[in-house]
């Protein structure tokens, strides 16, 4: 039943990337929307008998007072017939540009971790920003907010107040290769009581 799990992620990856060229083609003009998709296959045989699936989609769309970006990404592993990876992860971010470099955002992100016995984790988050560098092929910008995250891990279920702290950088080499690096931290601020 897990390994069914995993198929219908990759195929709703494959079916977003699918759907969105099948769009742009119909109005036939470029799509706002700048998409990339993954899937990755890694088997290996011998002295251990190892499975891993991961996939990932991600979208993103700009205008002059507008940025939208939604990701899902997801892994299924097993060694020797024994389940070693299960994750399903996602976000979304709208930020809203007050000037050419300064924005309000609120993003919200969701973790299932079937090894480490999350079976929820969802964070919102609203704050705000700067981009550092904003040029037509390379940008470099920082958030900072406060959140809040729910989760049931090990069948308890906590709220916690975060403080989000981020950085993203992405340049473009040209209409059809872009590379992008992310680093966020979340620091406990302060933990719920138990619910249920």
């Amino acid at each position: 039943m897990k390994k069914y799990n995993a198929i219908v992620l990759l195929a709703a990856g494959l079916l977003i990337a699918a759907s969105g060229r099948a769009a742009d083609a119909a109005a036939d003009k470029p799509s706002p929307w700048q998409s990339t998709a993954f899937l990755g296959v890694t088997l290996t045989r011998g002295n251990s008998d190892t499975a891993l699936v991961t996939a990932n989609a991600k979208t993103q769309k700009k205008d002059k007072d507008n940025e939208w970006a939604f990701g899902v990404a997801g892994a299924y592993g097993e060694n020797d017939g024994e389940k070693n990876t299960e994750t399903v992860n996602g976000f979304g971010q709208y930020n809203r540009l007050f000037n050419e470099r300064l924005f309000g955002y609120f993003r919200v992100d969701a973790l299932h971790d079937g090894i480490a016995d999350v079976k929820y984790r969802l964070a919102l988050s609203p704050g705000a920003g700067y981009y550092f560098i904003k040029e037509k092929d390379t940008s470099l910008a920082t958030e900072v907010g406060p959140g809040v995250i729910f989760e049931e891990r090990g069948g308890d279920k906590k709220t916690y107040a975060t403080l989000r702290v981020a950085e993203r950088f992405e340049h473009k080499f040209n209409d059809k290769a872009r590379m992008w690096q992310t680093a966020e931290g979340l620091a406990l601020v302060q933990e719920g009581a138990t619910v249920g």
